[in-house]
């Protein structure tokens, strides 16, 4: 699947892409199986919400599941990134984030590179996380929130937030918050299961806690060039994943095909 120039334009300008409708109903329906078997797990890569104990973040779900195998490399996600990032990028990381309704905790205002870099010593804010709704994303369960056009500040002084979550995060300070509001318009990023979502390292983007009776679970697919790869090892494996083997796109209809 190749992006139009329109969407190309788009990204470019507001530094994140809807794409509704990607994904069917019934691809849809199979992720969410697998997610709900990586859930039931006793693992170290499910992270759990610090006052609930509900899972917040199930990661390194493509070395779990071979739905999650096939998924990281589907067309769909794979082609599109290759467009905008170049066409060698290796899976940096794969997961899920969930906030549960009534539960979901918030996350802080942040730039993905921040994390990249400090953690994982990734040189340059180039990654692309690619995003598939596995619910109904409404203004009321804990949306996305992006300042539009907010890539456009670069990379941001942060500091290292490690008491507000259970998920330690580089947050971005208020008063840059309050600066970049003065120019960059805030929106949430809603869509029906099976939208898709691409934005880039340096786009502003936080989440409020989801309140709502209505769970809100979002996959995400994180590609580095392979070039731009990461130079520390200080986080685990399902952070930051090692393999460096440029990922490369399955037929369109792999999630469906039966399992060997």
């Amino acid at each position: 699947m190749k992006l139009s120039q329109e969407q190309l334009a788009e990204f470019d300008r507001n530094g994140f892409l809807v794409i509704p409708d990607l994904f069917s109903a019934e691809e849809v329906t199979e992720i969410r199986r697998a997610m709900e078997k990586a859930f039931a797990e006793d693992h170290p890569a499910n992270v759990r919400e610090k006052k609930s104990g509900v899972v917040r973040t199930a990661m390194g779900l493509h070395l779990r599941d071979e739905t999650f195998a096939k998924l990281v490399r589907h067309p769909r996600l794979v082609e599109p990134a290759q467009q905008i990032a170049g066409e060698n990028l290796y899976v940096q990381q794969v997961k899920i984030n969930v906030k549960a309704a009534f539960e979901g905790e918030q996350w802080q205002w942040h730039q993905d590179f921040s994390t990249h870099h400090h953690d994982d010593g990734v040189p340059e804010p180039l990654a692309l996380n690619l995003h598939i709704f596995l619910d109904d994303v409404t203004d009321f369960n804990g949306p996305l929130y992006f300042f539009k056009g907010s890539q456009e500040f670069g990379s941001v002084a942060t500091l290292h937030d490690t008491e507000t979550t259970s998920y330690a995060l580089w947050v971005v300070e208020q008063d840059k918050v309050r600066e970049i509001s003065e120019s960059c318009e805030l929106v949430a990023a809603t869509g029906k299961a099976g939208t898709a979502l691409i934005f880039g390292d340096c786009l502003v983007h936080g989440s409020p806690p989801n309140m709502s009776p209505w769970n809100r679970a979002i996959f995400s697919l994180i590609l580095n060039p392979v070039a731009n790869a990461y130079a520390k090892e200080q986080r685990q494996d399902h952070h930051h994943h090692r393999d460096l083997t440029p990922v490369r796109p399955l037929a369109d209809d792999c999630l469906l095909e039966p399992a060997l």
